[in-house]
């Protein structure tokens, strides 16, 4: 359905572009640093190393804009895979991936690999719950530990892998379970260095009485950051409050761990599955760009996080993978201009 702004969002969208225009955008990349993966000027062996000894680049240097949620359930083909992950890199200085939904094909992950690997993309893999039950996410966790163990390529690209997607929000295992199956999955890629963690919301965590058993297990902490579904929110540019306030719960309660946004953005449209719990919360292009130049504009801000600062992710990379919250819109074009700083 198509989704005309209203007369306040065009304003809205005035003011942004006037802000973007008044500060260098898109070419802030990342640290200067080009002797680790997946640093901007990092170059890509010509083969595979003995060892990832000195390969990856510290999580003190991963902080503000880090690269996209990308859905796979369409099981891209491994050249839609490479044209996607060169894009992210060449286009928006990214450095990671960060996997949603999935891809139950044989080898799929294995693809996901090759393209990360061309494109010098480190990768946040997922073991995905689904919505539906049932334990299809079994034969997709020893899938994927199939080919992270596997794949020489795997470990060398592959940043940590999720539980998710808001498992405990969702309570699809009792909290002392995913617990434990963090535990044995970190157990499982210890030999490939490999960390494991959790995809959650704040709220998700405090529904279960804060499931301090799960943010002791985890090795970092991806966090969902969706402003858009607080009883408060309003508009993307006014979401700064709602950020802190969950971010500050997870500062109070992560134990100094590792902190990414990765399921992070506001819907430019409502959808069946993306309702509004503020009669206020206007979904609109204006508001989800206004969202974005709001963790922009606090790189600062993030940076003061645990080890480093806290990176994030937009959720998500085209609006043909989830309707609303994408960069680009279905036709390939993108709905707004998106510059973020990977470094402040």
């Amino acid at each position: 359905m198509a989704h005309t702004p209203s007369a306040l969002g065009f304003l809205l969208l005035l003011y942004l572009n006037l802000v973007s225009a008044g500060r260098p955008t898109g070419q802030l990349f990342s640290s200067p640093d080009t002797t680790c993966f997946p640093s901007a000027g990092f170059k890509m062996p010509s083969s595979i190393p003995s060892s990832t000894d000195n390969w990856w680049c510290s999580p003190d240097t991963e902080y503000a804009f880090l690269g996209f949620s990308y859905e796979v359930t369409a099981c891209q083909s491994a050249s839609k895979l490479k044209s996607d992950f060169a894009d992210m890199k060449n286009t928006f200085g990214s450095r990671y991936v960060r996997l949603y939904g999935a891809c139950d094909s044989n080898d799929f992950y294995d693809d996901i690999v090759d393209a990360a690997w061309d494109a010098g993309l480190g990768v946040h893999a997922l073991i995905w719950f689904g919505f539906n039950g049932g334990n299809q996410w079994m034969a997709r966790r020893d899938s994927l530990v199939y080919s992270l163990t596997s794949n020489p390529k795997a470990k060398f690209v592959t940043r940590g892998v999720q539980f998710g997607s808001e498992p405990l929000f969702d309570n699809v295992l009792p909290h002392s379970e995913l617990a434990s199956q963090v535990s044995s999955l970190k157990s499982s890629l210890l030999s490939v260095g490999i960390p494991v963690t959790v995809s959650e919301l704040a709220y998700g965590y405090q529904e279960r009485g804060g499931a301090q058993d799960v943010l002791d297990a985890i090795d970092f902490i991806n966090v969902h950051m969706l402003p858009f579904f607080s009883v408060n929110a309003t508009n993307g540019y006014s979401a700064w409050p709602l950020v802190e306030t969950d971010m500050n719960w997870f500062i109070q309660h992560g134990g100094g761990k590792k902190m990414y946004f990765d399921e992070n953005g506001w819907p430019s449209v409502t959808s069946p599955s993306v309702q509004p719990n503020s009669v206020n919360a206007l979904a609109s292009v204006p508001s989800e760009q206004g969202y974005f130049t709001v963790l922009d504009r606090h790189c600062e801000d993030l940076k003061q996080g645990p080890q480093g600062g806290i990176g994030w992710f937009a959720h998500i990379y085209s609006d043909s993978q989830e309707v609303g919250y994408g960069i680009y819109n279905t036709a390939g074009q993108r709905k707004f201009a998106f510059n973020p700083r990977t470094c402040c």
